[in-house]
């Protein structure tokens, strides 16, 4: 699957991102330009289903790491450093285990290698209860998704998914069925885990309840060479929440031997 990608900075070592689910390359505009700042290229992928990208009624962390893979292979990026965030740190940690020695390092953020429970169906249900056909406004469109989430920069980020078609309509950058279908499977554990040696960084978020200490074990046994990073005050969106810390300790930890 050819994937919908944007690319900030024209030189320097390659940077590989992936949002999580509901998001988009969209979401890490302000990030990449920040990375790519300090001479760095950067390459936001929008992932299968998810924004621009092709729809597919195949979503799993295999076909995920396949089209990653294809996609560094098309843009030539040899041992590119990959960064993924929640389910996009699985969809890494998932490339890393099949597709060995074909980058430098791993950055996951906010996600575990192990099996998350279904927790946002209530989303899905906020963003199916939005009638696309008789919607005259976003406002509109945050007045029905506020009955099934309160908290307002949730929602701003969902609505991102809602856009104006050729014919003017509005219509979401997202293919809900699916999503809705797969949302089990995108909480799963990852397939015939393989031990990764690559130099690897987890960061969490202080008040995120996505990595807990009983993890680490897990972590470091799959992840032998890996760091934990803390970003104090961080929610889940810890690159949202606290872009600056969130850079300074990527930064820190891709910097060192390149």
């Amino acid at each position: 699957m050819k994937l919908f990608f944007r690319q900030t900075g024209e030189t320097g070592p390659a940077i590989v991102i992936l949002h999580g689910v509901f998001g988009s390359s969209d979401n890490w505009l302000t990030i990449s330009k920040t990375i790519a700042a300090k001479g760095y290229r950067v390459f936001a992928l929008d992932q299968r289903n998810h924004g621009q990208s092709p729809r597919a009624d195949e979503h799993d962390y295999q076909v995920m790491a396949s089209d990653l893979r294809e996609f560094l292979i098309d843009q030539q990026l040899d041992k590119p450093i990959l960064v993924g965030h929640s389910m996009g740190g699985k969809a890494v940690m998932q490339y890393a285990m099949l597709y060995p020695g074909t980058f430098y390092k791993l950055v996951v953020v906010d996600i575990a290698p192990k099996f998350y429970p279904v927790h946002h169906a209530e989303l899905v249900r906020g963003l199916k209860a939005i009638d696309l056909a008789s919607l005259k406004s976003r406002n509109d469109a945050d007045a029905v998704l506020s009955q099934y989430e309160p908290i307002p920069t949730v929602r701003q980020f969902l609505l991102k998914n809602l856009y104006r078609n050729e014919q003017g309509q509005f219509a979401w950058r997202l293919n809900l069925p699916v999503i809705e279908r797969e949302l089990h499977g995108i909480g799963e554990e990852l397939t015939n885990p393989q031990i990764v040696s690559d130099p690897t960084l987890f960061i969490r978020g202080s008040e995120s309840p996505y990595i807990l200490d009983d993890d680490i074990p897990t972590i470091k046994r799959i992840f032998p060479n890996a760091q934990i990073a803390v970003i104090q005050g961080a929610g889940h969106w810890v690159q949202a929440e606290k872009p600056v810390e969130f850079v300074d300790a990527l930064l820190t930890f891709i910097g060192h031997g390149l």
